[in-house]
């Protein structure tokens, strides 16, 4: 079974039992509405040793920023101000000292940067590697809330920066290549959270999340929950420097925003993007009313069978 064929399972499984106001597994994020027009989101994600990262190859410091980053990068999908986790660890003896000590001080790094209060959780040992659980939760207004599912034919499609430079980084770092610019990218993920905000806040941005398992994934889970197709133009995929047009779009752990945007708005608020931030958004294709992904080059279609990574 395929980690996505296990969470369908799940959801059939669970699907008879009260959600009591939740809406659940679907979206980077569960909300609760809390009243007063606003809602909480919550994310989890786990890292393993050995599957999400190496502690040769990155330090405590950097594991701990970026066990925080890619939960505060679901949040920001959403649209949402993270405001709190928690962090729960089970750690090998040789581990608990100095190097959770370490562990700690980069999560507090992250944790002060984007102002986010770690509010519990739970430690214990491990008979052998390290496991890293974080709970973030964020806080939006209702009318604010971005999600998989609203996706419109016509709507461009945008991703937020460019794409493979993880992937090569991680390529690097099993090869032994440890001080590469691609390597100190993967072991360093920068969420967009104020850049999620700020497209929260735009009614032209419809469907959004982040890229985790690689476009050509996530872009079907997105195709998936609005019911559309879409169309991305290959040449306008923007590859990192050092990377190359297969790893930008099937690598994982980008953690770049993906977006779709009405196309009668779309030339403005990339402008308004650029000003805002400094650095551009990337319009790669359009949603269509069916049809499946497709890739595009000349505006014809490429028969590939890509997809993105897998950890499970």
């Amino acid at each position: 079974m395929t980690e996505f064929g296990f969470i369908a399972h799940i959801q059939q499984l669970f699907a008879g039992i009260p959600d009591h106001g939740f809406e659940g597994i679907g979206d980077d994020c569960a909300v609760l509405p809390v009243g007063g027009g606003e809602s909480l989101v919550f994310t989890a994600d786990l890292l393993v040793e050995g599957v999400h990262f190496l502690r040769h190859a990155a330090s405590a410091r950097e594991i701990g920023r970026k066990s925080l980053a890619v939960n505060l990068s679901d949040v920001a999908s959403m649209g949402a101000q993270p405001v709190a986790t928690l962090l729960s660890i089970a750690l090998p003896p040789d581990a608990a000292g100095t190097w959770a000590e370490e562990f700690m001080e980069g999560y507090r790094e992250l944790s002060a940067e984007y102002s986010t209060a770690l509010i519990g959780g739970d430690t214990t040992r491990s008979a052998a590697g390290i496991t890293i659980n974080v709970t973030a939760i964020g806080r939006i207004r209702d009318e604010r809330i971005k999600r998989r599912s609203a996706a419109r034919p016509g709507d461009r499609i945008f991703v937020g920066g460019e794409l493979g430079a993880s992937g090569t980084g991680l390529r690097d770092l099993l090869a032994g290549r440890l001080d590469t610019p691609a390597a100190a990218v993967h072991r360093n993920p920068q969420p967009q959270v104020a850049e999620g905000i700020w497209l929260g806040r735009h009614d032209a941005v419809h469907a959004m999340m982040d890229i985790s398992d690689g476009l050509a994934s996530d872009i079907l889970h997105l195709l998936e929950r609005s019911g559309t197709g879409a169309e991305i133009d290959l040449d306008r995929i923007p590859v990192a420097e050092g990377s190359d047009l297969e790893t930008a779009a099937c690598a994982g752990e980008d953690y770049k925003l993906l977006f779709t945007v009405a196309a009668d708005a779309a030339e403005r608020l990339a402008a308004e993007f650029r000003d805002r931030f400094g650095s551009p958004i990337y319009p790669i294709g359009r949603i269509t009313d069916s049809g499946g992904l497709v890739w595009t080059r000349n505006e014809k279609p490429v028969p590939l069978d890509w997809h993105g990574f897998r950890h499970y």
